[in-house]
Order: C-alpha cells, then sequence, then structure tokens
C-alpha cells in the first residue's frame, strides 16, 4: 500500500546553506529512494492533470527530470528535456532567467515538440518562478500550447504565483 503523499512528506528534508549560505534546500532525494513515496508523489503530481489533452511533458534539469519523465510515462505521453547549456546535442532555443540567487540559462531543441501540441510543464519546486517562467517561454517559442504546470513543491513566502500568467494553470502539490 502506498498511501498518500502526506504519508510521505517527512522524507522531504532541509539542507540550510546549499546551494548558498542563506538558502534552505528542499532535497527530495530521500522521498524519490522510497518506493511508496515515489509513486504517491507521481499520484499527486498526475491527478489533475489525467483526462487532459497533452502531447508531452517537458521536464526541468535536473529534478524535473526524474518527476516530468516518470509523469510522462504515467500519463502516457512524450518527455522533453529543457537542460542547461551544452547539454543537447542539436540545434536549441535558450532562454536566461534569474534564480533567488543569481542568474542562468536553459536551453529545449528547436523541434521538441510541434507548433500546436499540449504540453505540461514539470518541476520539484517553485521558488521565485525564474526557471519555470523561463520554460514557459521556451514552449512557447516553439509554438506549444502549455496546458499548465505542475510543481511537487510551491514555496510560498517566495511569492512565485502572483509572478505567473493567471491564463496557465499551476498545480503545485505540497506548499511550504
Amino acid at each position: 500500500m502506498t498511501g498518500t503523499l502526506a504519508d510521505w512528506q517527512h522524507l522531504i528534508r532541509d539542507v540550510p546553506d546549499f546551494p548558498k549560505p542563506g538558502i534552505a534546500f528542499k532535497d527530495i532525494t530521500p522521498l524519490l529512494a522510497n518506493p511508496d513515496g515515489f509513486r504517491a508523489t507521481l499520484r499527486a503530481l498526475a491527478q489533475p492533470w489525467r483526462g487532459t489533452e497533452l502531447e508531452a511533458v517537458v521536464g526541468i534539469e535536473s529534478r524535473g527530470f526524474i518527476l516530468g519523465a516518470a509523469l510522462a510515462a504515467e500519463l502516457g505521453v512524450g518527455f522533453v528535456p529543457v537542460r542547461k547549456p551544452g547539454k543537447l546535442p542539436a540545434a536549441t532555443l535558450k532562454q536566461e532567467y534569474q534564480l533567488e540567487y543569481g542568474t542562468d540559462c536553459l536551453h529545449v531543441h528547436a523541434d521538441a515538440v510541434r507548433p500546436g501540441e499540449r504540453v505540461l510543464l514539470v518541476d520539484d519546486v517553485l521558488a521565485t518562478g525564474g526557471t519555470l517562467l523561463a520554460t514557459l517561454a521556451l514552449a512557447r517559442r516553439l509554438g506549444a500550447r502549455v496546458a499548465g504546470a505542475a510543481v511537487l513543491i510551491e514555496l510560498s513566502a517566495l511569492g512565485a504565483r502572483t509572478r505567473w500568467p493567471r491564463e496557465v494553470p499551476l498545480e503545485s502539490v505540497l506548499k511550504f
């Protein structure tokens, strides 16, 4: 019996001062290492999107890959990786963005989805929203129709939801 995610959320640990002093990192690796916890996580992420017309899940490096690929299999759709610079072998589109502790850049293959395909964006944590907003911009530049976004953890105090476009559904499983 796998239970609900509430039965397993105690496996998410805080790691202080990672990756920089003052940042409290939400480490989901103990949750992912637990088979029942991982299954409960995937069920909780998938639940709002069951029955939604989708062609692909777009997962954001790196923990969004783990959740996104598994969620794509759960929903019976393809998986599209969004990666850091220099990691994808074919022609890419790139998007720069702000993090809570600096700047970064994401890339997606220029042919990852066909115009008009419906995609779901997936990441592990929604903090300030920079990564998810950059991925939204990339998906739109590809011509994808973004059905919504799903995150495992939303850090509500950082206010990313206020910067997220209201017309794009955003589902978070856990809020801290």
